[in-house]
């Protein structure tokens, strides 16, 4: 199977944040995202801000993370006051670099005591960036106050998957799908040539 150039790459993320915004965040009224500074979560986070404000009619607003900076820009976050936070980490950083960014992120927003849903994006999570921070005592109690959600793919029947996601006092972290919707025969066929060969796993417990 041929693997997607970068144009598809960006197309791909246009067409998986429309849904995020639409499907995802549209019962918000404002809406932060951050995502590291690279072009792949720009593209993403532009899509699913747009569809955002196009359908719901609120006010979204987007912020970056930059190493020896997240306190300012978390503090701009905090004055922002959104009821949802949107954590866009993934992209074409190396992963190493996105999850340290991603795990200092919530550090400060657990620092600052953040008021707001959390929804993370499934390239974070599937590479253990929420196992790494919730090794963070502060992290994990700010995780474990707060209410959080996580959208996945199944490649296989080509839907987009929303999902609750709970952390208990151990640091275990528990999966309940919650929604399930079918992604375009051209957005399947572009998931499954972007991320089929892909290390894309992640432990689901249905309570």
């Amino acid at each position: 199977m041929a693997k997607t150039s970068f144009g598809e790459e960006i197309y791909l993320r246009a067409l998986t944040g429309k849904m995020v915004g639409e499907l995802l965040l549209s019962e918000y009224n404002r809406v932060a995202v951050i995502s590291p500074r690279n072009i792949i979560c720009a593209a993403i986070s532009a899509a699913a801000e747009a569809a955002f404000v196009a359908v719901s009619g609120g006010r979204a607003a987007h912020f970056v993370a930059e190493k020896g900076k997240i306190g300012e820009m978390m503090d701009k976050v905090k004055e922002f006051s959104p009821e949802a936070v949107v954590l866009m980490f993934g992209g074409e950083t190396p992963i190493e670099e996105t999850v340290e960014l991603f795990v200092e992120t919530l550090k400060e927003m657990a620092d600052r005591a953040l008021e707001a849903e959390i929804v993370f994006h499934v390239r974070i999570f599937a590479a253990s960036g929420v196992e790494k921070a919730v090794k963070d005592e502060a992290i994990r109690d700010y995780l474990r106050d707060s209410i959080l959600f996580l959208y996945t793919v199944d490649l296989d029947k080509g839907l987009l998957l929303y999902n609750a996601l709970d952390v208990d006092e151990d640091g275990e972290l528990y999966v309940e799908k919650l929604e399930e919707y079918p992604v375009t025969a051209e957005h399947a066929e572009l998931l499954n040539r972007s991320l089929r060969d892909r290390t894309m796993s992640w432990k689901e417990i249905n309570n």
